[in-house]
């Protein structure tokens, strides 16, 4: 796929699912004021990958949070297989760690085939973290306090969320054409 494919893809699921299902309420505020920096990584090792990310939390910390609040960094193809992804993860954490930005940047995922820990591999519940492709989320620690304290019921988003996608079911995902 080209770089703009992927774009369109990742857009398409941040408005029909991640937004358009409110499976983050905080991500609509960010995404119409284009504060969400779409990266499109095409490294062909996780050590390219990880040097994108060196990048990206520099480039994150050094700009205004009103340019630049949250980042995507998206791999369509390096981590076919979600639980190489997720030992990857552990690796990612170590990068925020060496940068010093524990408590400042934190890292979410997101997969196609993301599976939490004690669920079956089709559980819905799982699709609140399934994307087209293998991502990296970076989020300002700051607008992560700031959007909980907005909403006094953060703890309830993910239970929300399982109930949401209870009710849309496996067939309703595919009728979103993700």
């Amino acid at each position: 796929m080209s770089e703009e494919e992927i774009l369109s893809v990742t857009r398409r699921w941040l408005e029909k699912a991640v937004i358009g299902l409110n499976l983050c309420p905080f991500a609509k505020a960010v995404y119409v004021k284009n504060q969400v920096r779409l990266v499109v990584s095409r490294a062909r090792h996780a050590d390219d990958l990880l040097e994108e990310l060196d990048r990206e939390l520099d480039l994150l910390v050094a700009t205004p949070a009103d340019e630049i609040d949250t980042t995507l960094l998206i791999h369509a193809t390096l981590f076919d297989d979600f639980l190489d992804f997720n030992d990857f993860l552990e690796v990612a954490e170590g990068v925020v760690e060496e940068h010093g930005l524990e408590g400042v940047v934190q890292l979410a995922s997101f997969h196609p085939r993301f599976q939490f820990d004690g669920t079956e591999p089709d559980d819905i519940g799982n699709y609140t973290n399934r994307a087209p492709f293998a991502m990296l989320h970076l989020l300002r620690e700051v607008s992560v306090d700031k959007a909980v304290e907005a909403f006094p019921e953060a703890d309830a988003i993910f239970e929300e969320n399982i109930r949401t996608l209870d009710k849309l079911g496996h067939q309703g995902w595919k009728d979103l054409g993700l």
